[in-house]
């Protein structure tokens, strides 16, 4: 059952993560991942509340591991980080690794902050 609520979370969350990623590149004409940036943000932060309410271990499988698991990619991260780097925007790479751990942290202690704030 567990693995079928994975799926099903997963299911959404990848096509949610390529279409979000392809969204917001299209806005930008640079080298920078913005794409993967924002996905990877906003499925940390979603985690964050996740861990933060009393959520079950059905609801974890689905939402925490099928559906955020799906929509973040840290490979895909750390191929567009090598393809900076090998590409000569060495500053960019840098840019996206200390970006991209900041803000994930900071996403994943707000929606974590969020949720225990609302509930009490």
């Amino acid at each position: 059952m567990t693995v079928l609520l994975i799926a099903l979370g997963a299911a959404v969350g990848a096509p949610l993560r390529y279409l979000t990623d392809r969204a917001v590149q299209s806005r930008h004409d640079s080298a920078f991942p913005w794409g993967t940036l924002t996905v990877n943000v906003i499925g940390s932060l979603l985690l964050g509340a996740l861990v933060g309410m009393p959520a079950g271990p059905v609801v974890g499988a689905l939402l925490g591991t099928g559906f955020c698991g799906a929509l973040t990619t840290y490979s895909t991260f750390g191929y567009e980080t090598l393809r900076l780097a090998q590409g000569g925007h060495r500053l960019l790479a840098l840019a996206n690794v200390a970006g991209s751990v900041a803000a994930g942290l900071a996403a994943a202690t707000a929606g974590y902050t969020l949720a225990r704030a609302l509930l009490g």
